[in-house]
């Protein structure tokens, strides 16, 4: 590496940065943070190797001049002040040899916000391995509904908004565990000044970085030994439990299924979801939310807002209408009179409490799934067994597998045949495909105006979402 021009975090304040360039930009934190960037001031332009939406049909929209990556010339670079790269740039790729030899400074677009956004706010990070970006929405949407104009920052498109905005006061931010850029290997969330965390869950993800928990642990166990603010955690995951014990002194306050607080009693009906929780005395709220994953996300951000002096009875108004991020248990239209909806769910956690979700919502529907292990941890297999087990409450089941090898272990794929024939043997109907055309002919087989299609995929889904399938859509 040739880390010349790699700018330090104490030099971003000092310089006169006017025209930034995003490595990189249809990534959905850099695309948040790019639009961010445009609405502090900065001339802001970026390339990337192919656009995809949402994020793209965002970009387009919000007037950021785009660039294709291979046809992006030394010379364009160089009319920047500095260069943001993106961490799906890899190490020893001419990729990044382009950046460093462009003589134009650069850095990591969490060091970009952490110093020249974070540093001044009180930020409250909402961290974990599950629910990260649709709890960011909906701790910003509560803070609004009770009179603030916090700023926020998202790894998701909204219907109604932008992915990232400045606001004032409150700083809300999807605080990720993933590294920074190739030359900062390390958690996001560890460069974003948090004065606050709300944390989600904490398991074993993403790991083609990570060897192991305690690697994730780690990222953790960097930034609390310094950390002065409030802890809002689920309880139900052994890993947080871990922490707590080896920070007793911080200010940890716990919510879930072994909490004193909650949330208790939770009852679904007619797409209203009831629940309790336990502060002085027992206070009731109502949310059109609904599944127990949600319940807890809601439950973190109302207690982290009450410690924050936020009055319950406002609180028990902010929760009753709530709003979800694109690709997030989204309803995308009708298929044959099948409900079609997308979701970004990729680990086997988020499967399972997805599709619990999905049957409380719809509970006359048949459940067919289409799962598309994507990401560079699901298509390994690592979750093998784990995926089997969250697909398992599904009423029938296709598998698109792209052939995209994994770079993670052994380098052995996800064996798709053999989960859909132990599927079968759950009594399950299951199939894996390897085309779209073989994906849609099984959807096609499959659906009727009784079934929910749920296509669970962080991409495109072997290319459904970039097809006429969307055309076909009402």
């Amino acid at each position: 590496m040739n880390l010349t021009s790699l700018i330090k975090p104490e030099d971003l304040t000092r310089q006169n940065f006017k025209k930034i360039f995003f490595y990189r930009i249809c990534g959905t934190g850099m695309g948040a943070c790019a639009c961010l960037a445009k609405e502090a001031g900065y001339h802001v332009a970026g390339a990337d190797l192919s656009y995809s939406p949402p994020m793209s049909t965002y970009l387009e929209s919000s007037g950021i001049e785009l660039f294709s990556l291979d046809e992006l010339s030394a010379e364009q670079l160089q009319a920047y002040d500095l260069i943001i790269v993106g961490n799906s740039v890899p190490r020893d790729s001419h990729y990044a040899q382009f950046v460093e030899t462009s003589g134009v400074p650069f850095t990591s677009f969490p060091d970009f916000l952490g110093e020249l956004v974070l540093k001044k706010r009180d930020v409250i990070g909402l961290a974990g391995t599950h629910g990260k970006t649709t709890t960011t929405f909906f701790l910003t949407q509560m803070l609004e509904f009770c009179g603030q104009n916090p700023g926020y920052f998202i790894g998701g498109i909204m219907n109604d908004r932008p992915p990232s905005s400045l606001g004032e006061g409150f700083f809300a931010i999807e605080s990720d565990e993933y590294d920074s850029a190739y030359f900062q290997k390390i958690s996001k969330f560890r460069l974003y000044k948090l004065d606050h965390m709300i944390l989600t869950s904490l398991e074993f993800d993403h790991a083609d970085i990570f060897n192991s928990i305690e690697d994730i642990k780690d990222e953790f166990r960097a930034i609390l030994p310094e950390f002065k603010g409030r802890i809002v955690a689920n309880d139900g995951y052994p890993a947080i439990a871990e922490l707590r014990q080896e920070f007793p002194d911080k200010n940890w306050l716990f919510y879930g299924s072994q909490s004193e607080v909650g949330p208790f009693d939770i009852e679904t009906s007619q797409g209203v979801t009831s629940f309790r929780l336990q502060f002085e005395d027992a206070i009731t709220f109502e949310t059109n939310m609904v599944g127990e994953h949600n319940i807890l996300n809601i439950s973190a951000c109302i207690i982290l807002m009450y410690q924050l002096g936020f009055k319950l009875d406002r609180l028990q108004k902010a929760v009753k209408a709530l709003g979800l991020v694109k690709r997030r248990q989204e309803e995308r239209g009708l298929y044959r009179g099948a409900l079609v909806i997308d979701d970004f769910a990729h680990h086997p956690k988020a499967i399972e409490l997805t599709l619990a979700g999905l049957r409380l919502r719809y509970p006359k529907r048949q459940l067919l799934v289409v799962f598309e292990p994507i990401s560079a941890t699901a298509r390994s297999r690592i979750f093998q067994q784990e995926f089997e087990v969250a697909l398992s409450t599904a009423d029938s089941v296709i598998l698109a597998m792209n052939p995209l090898p994994t770079t993670i272990g052994d380098g052995l794929n996800l064996d798709g045949e053999k989960m859909a024939t132990q599927l079968q043997e759950r009594g399950i109907s299951s199939v894996a495909v390897n085309t779209l055309n073989d994906l849609r002919s099984e959807i096609d087989q499959r659906v009727n105006p009784d079934t929910l299609l749920v296509i669970l995929s962080n991409r495109t889904c072997l290319g459904l979402w970039e097809s006429d399938f969307v055309q076909a859509l009402s």
